[in-house]
């Protein structure tokens, strides 16, 4: 009997089962660390394997750690991130409310007419776009808005929209590098590393920009045929598609875009001129354009909350976010830490690589965020152990950042942006797909930056 492609696939996630477990007590696991990394792992293969399936994988993962006694229910409430969530469905609420009053739409045609109508100045200046958000508010809030953005360009111009959101999300993964503000990884860094916005400008945004400047050409030659297509849709429909564009409710919707965009850009000052806890302000800002659009939806509010939140999204984040907290909860870190210290010894270098290796490697196979919050307290334990650390702050940062665009799940803003178009039933981006397209980045973007803290060693040990 011939096996269908399926059943390879489930094949294939019950080998790499099989060979996680065998790799994690081959380092010195204990049961319930190898339960735990093994269900983890388990969740992320099935996740890469049947995207569609995910919440499916999600839900199965959480249940195998309460059945086999590696995660409870408080530590499942505390490793969900609550804050990120609440985060998410307010910046959708906000973001769906511009969508249904065309706000996006006129920014785009004040935006094209700045770049003349070319295909493509207006796809460079989309991407800078998109880095800058990222760089100067948040990646989850620069994704939402400039997919919104990208998609409503390709719509109009009956292009396929993925090359053109790849682009997106590459520069934003490769923008949110270049602050503390710019991504969950940076504050988690700064935060342990003692590091300050400034220090980010000097070493993270010059390394940023780079690879930014590197990803451009790059894109155009990756996706030539259909920016080539794009830009003669956009030279045909010139006046005609976006001169005419009215949005509705204009008032309200740059009201509201101008609140949320200067609380997240202020949110750390305020914060410390109203001594509020770190990053109040910055959920407070999502919150409070939410509830501005709310009142002005009035009795259409439950219907906006409903249908341009992507729920499938969120949950999928609870459940991924919970399930990784459960390899700290068990001790895997610590596991980790002392394997990684009979490979690295003292070379500065060496550490530099494995750690960005490393790191990459999680990134692109459990979301960057998570990635780094697993490999802080490994950083700290090599601090302790008399490695030095200084680089590795920076190629942790890096390492997530730029690698987290290696797969679908590689970032919260590839999740994000996968979810907006599986919403609007557009095309699907199959794994396949996204890492033919993502390897050549990630290689050129993270060699950049290898290049770039090696050159510059002396200065941070």
């Amino acid at each position: 009997m011939k096996i269908t492609e399926t059943q390879k696939r489930y094949l294939g996630l019950i080998a790499l089962m099989l060979v996680t477990a065998a790799a994690a007590l081959s380092i010195g696991m204990d049961g319930k660390q190898t339960i735990s990394a093994t269900t983890m792992m388990t969740f992320i293969y099935g996740t890469l394997l049947f995207w569609r399936m995910r919440v499916a994988f999600a839900f199965a993962g959480i249940s195998a750690l309460f059945v086999f006694g590696v995660l409870d229910v408080p530590h499942f409430v505390e490793f969900a991130s609550l804050d990120i969530i609440v985060f998410l469905i307010a910046m959708m609420v906000v973001v769906g409310f511009l969508e249904k009053n065309q706000f996006f739409e006129v920014i785009v045609s004040k935006l094209l007419r700045f770049s003349g109508h070319s295909g493509t100045k207006s796809l460079i200046l989309f991407m800078g776009m998109a880095a800058l958000s990222a760089a100067l508010v948040d990646e989850v809030t620069s994704i939402l808005f400039m997919t919104s953005i990208m998609l409503h360009m390709t719509s109009k111009l009956k292009v396929n929209p993925i090359p053109f959101v790849l682009m997106i999300v590459f520069a934003t993964n490769i923008g949110s590098s270049a602050t503390v503000v710019g991504n969950p990884v940076g504050v988690l860094i700064a935060l342990r590393a003692g590091l300050s916005f400034p220090d980010f400008l000097r070493w993270a945004a010059p390394i940023s920009l780079l690879s930014l400047l590197v990803l451009i050409p790059l894109a155009f030659r990756m996706f030539s045929k259909s920016v080539k297509e794009y830009s003669k849709k956009l030279k045909a429909a010139k006046g005609e598609i976006f001169e005419q564009v009215r949005g509705h409710n204009m008032v309200v919707s740059s009201l509201v875009f101008a609140v949320v965009l200067a609380l997240l850009l202020s949110h750390h000052s305020v914060e410390e001129a109203l001594h509020l806890s770190k990053n109040t302000l910055l959920l407070g800002a999502a919150l409070i354009g939410a509830s501005i659009v709310l009142f002005v939806e009035g009795d259409n509010a439950r219907n906006i909350l409903e249908s341009r939140v992507d729920w499938w999204t969120i949950v999928f984040f609870m459940m991924l976010f919970a399930s990784v907290g459960s390899l700290k909860y068990v001790g895997v870190t610590d596991v980790v830490a002392k394997e990684m210290l009979k490979i690295i010894g003292t070379n500065p270098v060496t550490a530099l690589a494995v750690v960005m290796l490393s790191i990459g490697a999680l990134s692109a196979m459990l979301d960057n965020v998570l990635a780094v919050a697993i490999f802080v307290p490994i950083v700290q334990s090599l601090g302790a152990a008399g490695v030095a650390t200084g680089h590795l702050w920076w190629g942790m940062l890096f390492g997530g950042t730029l690698f987290g665009n290696l797969t679908p799940i590689g970032s919260t803003a590839n999740i994000v942006a996968i979810g907006i178009l599986e919403r609007r039933g557009l095309p699907n981006i199959s794994l396949a797909e996204w890492m033919r397209y993502a390897l050549p980045v990630v290689v050129l973007t993270a060699a950049v930056a290898f290049i770039a803290l090696y050159l510059q060693l002396s200065l941070l040990i």
